[in-house]
């Protein structure tokens, strides 16, 4: 069974740069699409990127394209968000998800949807400040 620990979260200055590790101690990490979405106080979650289980596929919520890349390291268990030219609207909880991807294609249309996704972090707050 996934379990999931978001890390690596924290306070940054705006154009700053961090990156989120998500951590899994299961067995079956490989088999999952994972996901990264955020929510800030008074907004809906909302998507940010995702990779599918092998990386054959990743996928960016406009507002982050060209400034925030997904990649995993399934030997490791691991999947990072590296976030790169930070600013206040980045102000979030970020979470990560994992979705078992039977196909191991799993399409942007589902992988953006949160309720794709079975299991779920506790989330690791981003602070960007002006």
């Amino acid at each position: 069974q996934v379990q999931l620990v978001e890390s690596g979260g924290g306070l940054v200055q705006a154009g700053g740069s961090l990156r989120l590790s998500c951590a899994d101690s299961g067995r079956t990490f490989r088999l999952y699409a994972i996901g990264w979405f955020r929510q800030a106080p008074g907004k809906e979650r909302e998507f940010v990127a995702a990779v599918t289980r092998s990386a054959s596929s990743t996928y960016y919520a406009d507002s982050v394209k060209g400034r925030f890349t997904i990649s995993r390291d399934n030997a490791k268990n691991m999947v990072y968000l590296q976030m790169n030219s930070l600013n206040p609207e980045d102000t979030a909880v970020y979470y990560c998800a994992a979705d078992l991807d039977f196909s191991g294609s799993l399409r942007y249309a589902q992988a953006s949807r949160p309720d794709e996704y079975d299991y779920w972090g506790q989330g690791t707050q981003v602070t960007v400040s002006s």
